[in-house]
């Protein structure tokens, strides 16, 4: 039994499922949202808990178990709780500002860079250098986040551009010098 998939969803007070075949519809009190899934995994309420059972030992079966729990586990929890990205910037004169829904970045190219939120995503500021991305939906919350990310990755050489609050870049050592050439 995959140790994932066996584990029941608690259903917190406030959100409903709707369970119709392989469609489920989540409703909660930050949104609602819909996914369909795998047609040959069983999903059932019982007691406030949302079951996922697989109908074979079968390699697909096995791989579909855990991964259906996890997609549903994380629509209950969106929609109660929602999802949310910190991104930093680091670097001198790196900020960022929101125009509207917009966030308009200044990462140290001769133009700005303005990024459009995807529907349900919400951007927060806090300062001028971090960004908080927010939203329901975690695949759409991590796009979001990864596309603002991509905009400066950060330096491994002078750890300047966006990161992720919490990460770690791998610095690397500069140039050597010139130790070869005065040997002769």
């Amino acid at each position: 039994m995959s140790r994932i998939g066996r584990m029941p969803i608690p259903i917190p007070k406030g959100v409903e499922v709707n369970i119709d075949g392989s469609d489920v519809k989540v409703k909660g009190p930050k949104g609602e949202l819909e996914r369909s899934l795998h047609p040959d995994m069983l999903i059932s309420i019982s007691n406030d808990n949302v079951i996922i059972e697989r109908p074979s030992e079968e390699k697909l079966h096995k791989a579909l178990h855990g991964l259906t729990r996890s997609l549903l586990n994380n629509m209950v929890v969106g929609v109660s709780d929602g999802f949310k990205k910190t991104l930093e910037m680091v670097g001198v004169g790196y900020r960022a500002q929101l125009e509207g829904q917009n966030v308009v970045l200044q990462v140290g190219y001769s133009h700005p860079i303005k990024i459009e939120p995807l529907t349900g995503i919400t951007f927060t500021l806090e300062g001028n250098n971090r960004i908080i991305v927010s939203g329901i939906n975690k695949e759409d919350v991590g796009e979001q986040a990864a596309n603002i990310r991509k905009a400066r990755k950060p330096n491994p050489f002078t750890g300047k551009g966006i990161k992720y609050e919490g990460e770690k870049i791998r610095r690397k050592a500069g140039k050597a010098g010139r130790i070869g050439s005065e040997l002769s």
